[in-house]
C-alpha cells in the first residue's frame, strides 16, 4: 500500500505535467484594422493562417484581433518592433513616418496591374524593402498587393482638375504630395475612418484599397467610384508581418508551420486579388454609385505630375530613394 505522502507526491507530479503540457502551446496574437469575419482578404489571409497552423498540430495558436481590437491602426508597426505585438496585416506605407523607404510601396503609378505586382514580389524593388522591414525586426510571412481607386460624394476622379477644390484621404506622403500638386487639400486618417469623415463632411472623397472600399461599406457616402480598371494608379503593400522577436521564441517545427502557412495565404490572396477589383465595381453598382475608370491619358497626366512632385521628392529625401524607384521601373 502507498504512503499518503506517496500518492500526494504521484499526484502533484501528475498535475504538473498535465499544466507544462496544457502550456506547451504557443499563442501569436495577431491585430489588423480591418472588419473581422466579413470577408475582407486581409482578414481571410489570417484566419487561413491560423487555420493551417492548429492543423500543423505544433503546438502553435493564432489568436486574431481584427477591427483595432487591440492596436490602434497606426500603433501596429511600432508594437511588432518592440515585441509587443506578434503579428499583423499591415498596410506597410502607414509606417513611412519611421520607415520613408515605405512610401515607395504606395507611389503612383509604381505597378499599374495585378501581373506587374506578382513580378514585383521577386524583384531587387522588394529586396531592398524587405532589407528595411528586416533591420527594423520584422519578417514578412506573405505578400500582398491591393489595386484601389478614388471615390467621391462631389465630382468622379479621372483627369488631376478634378480633384480640385476637393478634401481628400490619401494613404500615404506620395500620393499625399501628388494630390495635392494637383489642387486638392489632403486629411491623413487611416482607411478605417474614412466612412465617418465623408458622412461628417471632413472628406469629400478618398482614395483605398478595393477591399476597405467594400468591408468599410464606403459606397454609403459616395457618388462616384473611379475604379481600378487597366490604369491603376493606386497599389499598396500590405503583407503579413511577424515580430522578430515573436519568431525566434519559436521552434523550427512551429517556424516552418508557420512559413508553410504564410505561404498559402500568399497563394490564396493572388487568387482573389483582381476578382475583388469586379466585386467592387458590382457592390458599388448595385448601391447605385456611378462607376468609372481612368483613361490611359488620364493615367498619364497623373503620372506626370508624381513625376514633378512625390517621385522627385522620393528620390532627394529618402535614402536610397532614386535606387527604389529605377529598381521598380526595371521590372517588365
Amino acid at each position: 500500500m502507498l504512503h499518503p505522502s506517496s500518492t500526494l507526491a504521484a499526484a502533484t507530479a501528475l498535475l504538473i505535467a498535465l499544466f507544462s503540457t496544457a502550456n506547451a502551446e504557443t499563442t501569436l496574437r495577431a491585430s489588423h484594422q480591418f472588419p473581422g469575419g466579413q470577408g475582407d482578404v486581409r482578414d481571410e489571409m489570417v484566419q487561413l493562417m491560423a487555420k493551417e497552423v492548429e492543423a500543423a498540430g505544433v503546438d502553435l495558436k493564432i489568436q486574431i484581433y481584427p477591427g483595432q481590437s487591440l492596436f490602434k491602426a497606426q500603433e501596429q508597426w511600432p508594437a511588432l518592433v518592440r515585441g509587443r505585438l506578434d503579428m499583423t496585416a499591415l498596410p506597410l506605407d502607414y509606417a513611412s513616418g519611421r520607415h520613408p523607404e515605405f512610401s515607395a510601396t504606395l507611389m503612383p503609378g509604381l505597378v499599374r496591374s495585378h501581373e506587374r505586382a506578382q513580378r514585383l514580389n521577386d524583384s531587387e524593388f522588394m529586396d531592398m524593402i524587405k532589407e528595411v522591414i528586416n533591420d527594423a525586426g520584422v519578417r514578412v510571412l506573405a505578400d500582398a498587393w491591393l489595386a484601389g481607386g478614388f471615390v467621391s460624394n462631389v465630382r468622379c476622379i479621372t483627369s488631376p482638375d478634378t480633384v480640385e477644390g476637393q478634401t481628400l484621404r490619401a494613404a500615404g506622403p506620395a500620393f499625399d504630395e501628388m494630390l495635392a500638386e494637383a489642387g486638392a487639400s489632403i486629411a491623413s486618417m487611416p482607411s478605417s475612418e474614412i466612412y465617418t469623415a465623408m458622412q461628417t463632411g471632413v472628406l469629400d472623397g478618398a482614395n483605398t484599397s478595393s477591399g476597405s472600399f467594400v468591408s468599410y461599406r464606403i459606397y454609403e457616402q459616395a457618388s462616384c467610384l473611379t475604379a481600378p480598371g487597366d490604369n491603376a494608379l493606386w497599389f499598396m503593400y500590405e503583407p503579413i508581418l511577424i515580430s522578430e522577436q515573436s519568431w525566434s521564441r519559436l521552434n523550427e517545427e512551429q517556424q516552418k508551420a508557420l512559413t508553410e502557412a504564410g505561404e498559402k495565404a500568399e497563394a490564396y490572396f493572388a487568387g482573389e486579388a483582381a476578382s475583388l477589383d469586379q466585386e467592387l465595381v458590382d457592390v458599388y453598382k448595385e448601391n447605385g454609385v456611378e462607376v468609372v475608370t481612368m483613361t490611359p491619358e488620364n493615367y498619364q497626366a497623373w503620372l506626370d505630375i508624381a513625376k514633378q512632385s512625390s517621385y522627385k521628392t522620393f528620390a532627394e529625401n529618402v535614402p536610397n530613394g532614386q535606387a527604389l524607384i529605377d529598381a521598380a521601373l526595371a521590372v517588365e
